[in-house]
């Protein structure tokens, strides 16, 4: 106790005590005494106070300015987008009409029924008919990663997902097993389809696919379904619900409607005939 007395009347030490008090008694400290001193701080103060305003006149002036110029960005901005979207609309207007001639020379090329088996194959032209429709999805407790988010990764060690090579399996699977037109979750596949990842997205023809993925496959229905299903990929499959938690279902259907795809390329080929030597 007799150190904290000691330390709280003795707050100050003795040497600046003493310094503070040979400073007072010889006149220091407080405000200048000479004439000259005065003048000096007086013109420090006014030219402070002047550098200030005229720091407040040049903002206030500036402020239109900078108001105005913003505005003017947000109007260019908002120009630049309706235009792009007027671009996008055009482009989506001359795909259509790009894709309808090509189902329409499909149509009108050759004999009529091999028209409309190649327009099938190609995905040119929508397909409606028998088949089977198998709903993959990712384990439940596959929902979030290991930052809380949605379809967030947790790294390797997450195996309950989907990968865009299971869907590989899957649809190839399908077309071995004599389906004649697939779809994943409403968009037509061709022989040109690629089904690639971006992070833990799935992307089929670079548009991003949610979960649950919906595959539907025009063919036989029965007897597509039981050859798909006992397939080394429909056994793959099988495999990673057993393994991993992946959810399944495969059901066999009357009618079903597939879309045509949004862009076909066509490509023609002709057979090289070799000329007789004399």
């Amino acid at each position: 106790m007799s150190l904290l007395t000691n330390v709280m009347d003795h707050s100050l030490d003795d040497g600046y005590a003493e310094a503070a008090a040979r400073k007072k008694a010889e006149g220091g400290g407080g405000m200048p005494k000479t004439l000259r001193a005065k003048l000096g701080l007086a013109a420090g103060l006014v030219l402070a106070a002047l550098v200030v305003t005229v720091g407040a006149a040049q903002a206030r002036v500036a402020a239109p300015v900078v108001a105005k110029e913003r505005e003017e960005l947000i109007d260019r901005i908002e120009g630049e987008t309706s235009a792009a979207d007027k671009l996008e609309k055009s482009v989506d207007e001359l795909r259509g009409e790009v894709s309808e001639r090509q189902r329409e020379a499909l149509r009108t090329s050759g004999d009529g029924d091999r028209a409309d088996l190649m327009g099938v194959l190609s995905g040119a032209v929508a397909v409606h008919g028998p088949g089977v429709k198998l709903v993959v999805d990712d384990a439940k407790d596959a929902g979030t990663g290991g930052d809380g988010q949605p379809r967030g990764t947790s790294g390797f060690s997450d195996t309950g997902r989907i990968r865009d090579r299971d869907m590989q399996r899957v649809v190839n699977g399908l077309w071995e097993s004599g389906a004649e037109a697939v779809s994943i979750n409403g968009q037509r596949l061709t022989a040109l389809s690629a089904i690639r990842a971006a992070g833990d997205a799935i992307l089929v023809d670079n548009r991003p696919l949610v979960p649950p993925y919906t595959v539907l496959a025009v063919g036989d229905g029965e007897g597509l379904s039981t050859t798909f299903q006992d397939s080394a990929d429909g056994l793959y499959l099988h495999a990673l619900q057993e393994n991993y938690g992946i959810r399944t279902a495969i059901s066999v259907a009357d009618d079903l409607r597939l879309p045509a795809a949004p862009s076909v390329i066509v490509r023609t080929a002709q057979p090289i005939t070799e000329k007789g030597t004399s």
